[in-house]
């Protein structure tokens, strides 16, 4: 019984993957086409995660400033921080919600890009980033599930939204994963060009 439950996760996961590859392919090349921008146009990625999709923030400016597949010059991509030395001043300034919205006020700046992951689409720290990021004239590329939440009506028309259509958390940060990863192996493509495999 325990084997055939494991097994229906993997089922689970892997048919999710497959029904959202047709409705997540454009988004995910918008946010590639944002994101080369910003960087060719000399800016910068301001990247956050609600909850566990902080480590998919952490781990996506990992690969990009440091390598995905290739070898290529680090890109200028900042994971932002909710440790608790943030998560402290902003409590003690009255509003926790606003550890990001803080540190994209005093990181971003106009032609920046905003990255914006999260299961649970009414976080107000996630809620709280983009309407600063708009304030600072960034554009945003939000990860989220369902159907956004109170993300979604937030975001402009220049903006881009990826959207997992399921339920469950543990689903949607799986597909997250494989959409940050689409999207680094897209903006090696479109910055080094195809890979000579031989």
């Amino acid at each position: 019984m325990l084997e055939q439950r494991i097994q229906q996760q993997f089922f689970d996961s892997a048919d999710l993957k497959y029904q959202a590859a047709e409705t997540l392919t454009r988004p995910i090349a918008d946010a590639v086409a944002a994101i080369t921008g910003c960087i060719t146009g000399g800016g910068k990625l301001l990247v956050c995660g609600s909850g566990a999709a902080a480590a998919d923030a952490r781990h996506f400016t990992t690969l990009l400033v440091g390598r995905f597949e290739r070898e290529r010059p680090g890109l200028a991509a900042i994971a932002l921080s909710a440790d608790a030395a943030l998560l402290g001043a902003a409590g003690d300034a009255g509003d926790a919600a606003q550890v990001f919205a803080q540190q994209v006020r005093a990181l971003g700046a106009p032609g920046d890009l905003l990255v914006s992951i999260g299961a649970h689409d009414d976080a107000p720290t996630l809620v709280a980033a983009v309407k600063a990021a708009h304030d600072k004239e960034m554009a945003v590329v939000a990860l989220t599930g369902r159907d956004g939440g109170r993300i979604k009506p937030l975001l402009a028309e220049t903006d881009v939204h990826i959207a997992v259509p399921h339920e469950r958390a543990a689903r949607i940060h799986e597909v997250h994963l494989l959409a940050l990863h689409c999207i680094c192996d897209a903006v090696d493509l479109q910055l080094l060009g195809e890979q000579d495999d031989s």
